[in-house]
């Protein structure tokens, strides 16, 4: 009997324990220190926002609790078509930073993160289509404090396009990139913590580019710039290779005549010096010069393909003519000379 009562006493002790957890456990509640919580019961909010990290208590099974975060939210918003003020079609991708200010507000106008971002889709691409609508593409893209130089320019070898104006590049930009997205940011975050409980932090162009079609055109546009700027430069090369050839022709032509004429002074030199010894050696001895000069010819003169009439008292023969048999050799004997 009385281990009966003990296991009873210990089974109800058991049960009010389970339940003493379970009312705990649907009465108490955490809150971290990156969220708010908002308390509801039979869906309608109760009190305000809970924003102190910590535990906290609520009513067991009539209230609930929805969490929301404190820190900033990223919104990405889809790549839009938008055409400029110079009736540029270009891409815009925007992107932006908020956060949840009034939790409450915020519970009753959107629900939900989902809800607020689908809001944000809504007003963040109507504002910035219609700021960029109302500016000229280069003061979206350009900052106002950018000053380039004509020696930047160059440095860069930014060369405009046959339809471009050059100016474009260093005209004063009174707008400017960043003034543009603080105006976006101005004007779409106009009412917002009244109306959704939303702060909108910051609102960036992550991404400007032209639209497919126009990007091609613009493409086709850089490839035939580049293409006459390389036919000039290969004009150029073409140009300076005549010139270099016609100096080289000038230079070679005035080398070859500078060379033949050195080539005639030396063999004028060289003939008149020939002429001077062999003046010195006629004048030595004209006779033996003479009879000299007469026995050299006779080889070339008297072989066996010439023929020569010529009379006993040629002038050519005269030395033959005067030689004293009996200073002659003796003609060889047979077998003397074997």
């Amino acid at each position: 009997m009385n281990t009966l009562i003990k296991q009873s006493i210990a089974a109800l002790a058991l049960i009010l324990v389970v339940a003493a957890a379970a009312i705990f456990s649907a009465t108490a509640y955490t809150v971290d220190q990156a969220e708010q919580v908002v308390v509801l019961q039979f869906g309608k909010a109760v009190g305000d926002p809970v924003t102190e990290p910590g535990l906290h208590f609520k009513m067991p099974f009539i209230q609930e609790i929805r969490r929301y975060e404190k820190r900033l939210l990223v919104w990405d918003g889809d790549p839009n078509q938008v055409p400029t003020r110079g009736r540029e079609f270009i891409s815009v991708d925007a992107t932006a930073r908020w956060r949840i200010v009034d939790a409450l507000q915020f519970l009753k106008s959107v629900r939900d993160e989902a809800g607020a971002q689908s809001r944000l889709d809504d007003i963040i691409d109507s504002v910035v289509r219609d700021n960029i609508s109302s500016t000229e593409l280069t003061e979206i893209v350009r900052s106002r404090d950018w000053e380039l130089s004509e020696k930047d320019l160059e440095r860069m070898d930014v060369i405009p396009a046959e339809n471009s104006n050059p100016e474009e590049l260093t005209e004063t930009i009174r707008l400017g990139r960043e003034t543009l997205t603080r105006n976006i940011l101005k004007e779409a975050s106009r009412g917002m913590p009244e109306k959704y409980g939303i702060e909108l932090v910051d609102v960036r162009i992550k991404r400007l580019n032209y639209i497919t079609s126009v990007r091609q055109q613009v493409f086709q546009r850089m490839i035939s710039e580049r293409q006459r700027i390389a036919e000039q430069f290969r004009s150029q090369g073409e140009g300076e290779a005549s010139r270099i050839e016609g100096d080289t022709s000038r230079e070679l032509a005035l080398i070859r005549s500078e060379a033949q004429r050195k080539a005639e002074i030396v063999r004028g030199e060289a003939d008149a010096e020939a002429t001077r010894i062999y003046n010195q050696a006629y004048a030595a001895d004209a006779d033996f010069y003479s009879f000299l000069r007469t026995l050299e010819s006779y080889p070339e003169a008297l072989n066996k393909r010439s023929v020569l009439i010529l009379g006993t008292g040629s002038d050519y023969l005269r030395f033959l003519n005067n030689i004293d048999p009996s200073n002659a050799l003796p003609a060889p004997q047979p077998g003397e000379g074997e």
